[in-house]
């Protein structure tokens, strides 16, 4: 499946009626959530979902979203957008990833990872009625699309919530995060947020 043809006919199919629906969208950060906002902010109308257990300590995940809460009050957005901060708990992550310690970058180490925040995703969506969800982290060229994609199709049957299919590193997503992050000054940091990323990466 082409994912990103698949989100423009999602977004093409509610254009043709006039529709503007609710998204919830999983962020790990402003600079990936900077281009996926600017991509999807006219035809949806978007809540930001922070939810990363994964990120290597307090200091760090606090850096990342303050980040992104400034570039929310300074970027353009047609419709308000507002911030939920899902629970910062290292322990959720660790304990789930455990046994995989020795795992490759990439690997089922991180499909766990995808799979617990996504779920969380789902879960908020189907309790707060938004009509989809979906994650920014297939922006990354480091993140595996397909998998991402797989996930949040099989959490939208359990969880009776629509799923926006989305591959946003496409259409030079990834370097139009970029250069979006220069224009906002935002903090990039250098590995994907758990330890094990940030070893793999120093």
């Amino acid at each position: 499946m082409n994912y990103n043809t698949k989100m423009e006919q999602i977004i093409d199919y509610h254009r043709e009626r006039k529709e503007v629906p609710t998204l919830l969208l999983h962020c790990c950060c402003a600079p990936c959530s900077s281009a996926v906002l600017e991509r999807l902010a006219n035809d949806f109308k978007i809540t930001l979902f922070y939810y990363n257990p994964n990120i290597t300590n307090e200091q760090e995940y606090q850096k990342r979203l303050q980040e992104l809460k400034r570039f929310v009050l300074e970027y353009p957005l047609k419709y308000p957008c507002s911030i939920i901060e899902g629970k910062y708990d290292p322990l959720i992550f660790l304990n789930s990833v455990s046994g995989m310690e020795k795992e490759k970058e990439g690997g089922k180490r991180c499909y766990v990872c995808y799979q617990m925040r996504l779920e969380q995703t789902a879960k908020v969506a189907k309790e707060q009625h938004f009509d989809y969800f979906t994650t920014t982290l297939s922006i990354s060229p480091y993140k595996n699309a397909t998998w991402l994609n797989e996930i949040g199709a099989s959490l939208a049957k359990q969880y009776q919530v629509d799923y926006l299919y989305a591959d946003f590193k496409k259409k030079d997503g990834y370097k139009r995060s970029i250069l979006l992050s220069s224009e906002y000054h935002l903090y990039r940091q250098d590995y994907c947020g758990c330890t094990f990323s940030m070893i793999d990466r120093h």
